[in-house]
């Protein structure tokens, strides 16, 4: 499933490290020079992508063959933009601070765009971009973040297996059990490919 709905992928989702200045949360936050990431490095990560038919989703095969494939039982649509949230930018601020979650993060965007930046095996963050047709998924464990970017507006399918899970556990949580699988499959990935 993993290597379906690949194709153009790279038009709606690109990753890059990040530079560690102040500035505004929702720039690109780009370091110099650029330093991007590929695809296949996220995946590494844990975190998977495809690229789907926003137009269609309701309809979308593909979306249907992922559901089933990965046990994606719940959906529900989430827009963030400044009309529709009360206190916006404390909002948004509350949105980018550093977390994990017991179980992963689907989303599936279907209008807009928005970051999610996730920490690599050396805790740099790397920015992941995601326009309209992208969807990701990070695992279970992964310490990451969402901002919106400076068009302040997305529109996002969220999905879960069973019943939505919301609780994020801030940074540090490295004692739960979701954190050290997290970690013990990044280890596990590193040592197959030094036996290679």
């Amino acid at each position: 499933m993993e290597n379906e709905f690949q194709e153009g992928k790279e038009e709606v989702i690109q990753a890059w490290y990040m530079d560690n200045t102040e500035e505004d949360q929702r720039l690109p936050h780009h370091r110099k020079p650029k330093q991007f990431v590929s695809i296949d490095k996220l995946a590494e990560l844990g975190v998977l992508s495809w690229r789907l038919n926003a137009d269609d989703y309701e309809n979308d095969d593909a979306l249907k063959k992922i559901r089933e494939a990965r046990g994606y039982s719940y959906m529900d649509i989430c827009e963030v933009f400044p009309e529709k949230l009360p206190n916006y930018e404390a909002k948004i601020k509350s949105f980018f601070e550093e977390h994990l979650h017991t179980d992963e993060e689907i989303r599936y965007c279907l209008e807009g765009s928005g970051y999610f930046d996730v920490r690599d095996e050396n805790d740099q963050w790397i920015r992941v971009a995601v326009k309209k047709g992208g969807m990701i998924v990070l695992p279970a464990g992964i310490y990451h973040r969402f901002t919106l970017d400076t068009n302040n507006y997305i529109k996002a399918l969220r999905l879960f297996v069973g019943e939505p899970v919301w609780t994020p556990h801030n940074r540090p949580n490295d004692h739960l059990p979701s954190r050290k699988e997290y970690l013990d499959s990044l280890m596990n990935k590193a040592a197959a490919v030094e036996a290679r």
